[in-house]
């Protein structure tokens, strides 16, 4: 039996998302005393590969076919079962991006598994399987007990420190052989955003609300965001007003987002922004009204004027930095 983890990589390179989960995947592999085999799907090089050594992985399955260049959650499941059901694995961890979110629930049906979605700790027991997950937009938990022979598990992202270990990694080109007539997916254009950090990817996420008044004042916002190598984010207000980007709305309704400093500037905490930034390990609000929900949520919170605070806030960045 081993723990198997399925690894996204981004034009072969790994980000910090795939390195959470196999620290995650070897916590609970500790618990099982068994080992941890991550999947990478896709040209990635060795020395890529084995980053994920460094972090527990045992064994990792390369598979580089130019079939499965693009993401087609089909196929992607039929790979991913193949191996699964080859390792011999009981427990399939993937991240609960776009990607997870996609393969779980075929992988559910493939393999007559267990879900647990968003989990953001290791199991709470192994016997019942038992896992952890926020539930009601972070506001309440619940743990869910798998009861299936295999268990897949989509982790929520910023959830668990990476922890990085010594480990002599074996690498195991597979190559399989994929029925054409089951990749539904055709890539005929790729645009990249450059430029900018992705706020999915941020590790810092400055965010204004209706509370700036005016898409003319955003640029203390943008300004604090450069110092500190944030993202810049909003509410949904601000991008219905077409204020900002619509790819700059986090909430229930937009981007879900998982940063470990989120600065929120003149957002009142609607119920649905909060659910889309409830995974932040710290948030910081600014805003004039002490009764907003949004310090219900907040670690830190100022009330104030934001057209005052920021300037200071700026200011003090630029003294730290200086």
């Amino acid at each position: 039996m081993s723990i198997l983890v399925y690894t996204e990589n981004w034009d072969g390179k790994f980000k910090k998302l795939s390195f959470e989960l196999v620290s995650y995947a070897t916590g609970i592999a500790e618990m099982l005393n068994t080992t941890v085999t991550a999947v990478s799907i896709g040209k990635v090089d060795e020395n890529e590969l084995r980053k994920l050594g460094n972090f527990g992985a045992n064994k990792i399955i390369s598979i580089n076919n130019d079939q499965l260049i693009a993401l087609d959650s089909q196929s992607y499941t039929s790979v991913i079962s193949e191996i699964t059901q080859k390792e011999g694995a009981e427990v399939i961890i993937i991240s609960n991006n776009n990607t997870g979110k996609a393969l779980a629930p075929r992988l559910s049906v493939r393999l007559k598994a267990g879900i647990g979605s968003g989990v953001s700790r290791l199991p709470l027991n192994l016997n019942p399987f038992t896992v952890y997950k926020k539930v009601f937009s972070g506001n309440g938990y619940a743990h869910v007990v798998l009861k299936s022979d295999v268990k897949i598990i989509t982790l929520a992202q910023n959830s668990f420190d990476l922890v990085e270990t010594l480990n002599n990694t074996v690498i195991e080109n597979v190559e399989l052989t994929i029925d054409g007539s089951s990749l539904k997916t055709a890539v005929k254009d790729v645009q990249k955003q450059t430029g900018k950090i992705l706020l999915t990817d941020a590790e810092i996420v400055v965010s204004g609300g209706r509370g700036m008044k005016s898409p003319d004042n955003w640029g203390p916002i943008e300004e604090l965001a450069g110092l500190l190598g944030a993202a810049t984010a909003c509410s949904r207000p601000v991008s219905d007003e077409g204020w900002r980007p619509i790819g700059e709305h986090t909430g229930q309704t937009g981007k879900v987002i998982a940063p470990n400093l989120y600065i929120a500037v003149g957002i009142s905490g609607a119920i649905q922004h909060l659910a889309g930034i409830s995974g932040s390990k710290c948030i910081v609000a600014i805003n004039t009204d002490k009764d907003a929900p949004i310090f219900e949520a907040a670690d830190y919170g100022i009330v104030g004027d934001a057209f005052k605070v920021l300037p200071k806030l700026i200011e003090a960045v630029k003294e730290m930095k200086s």
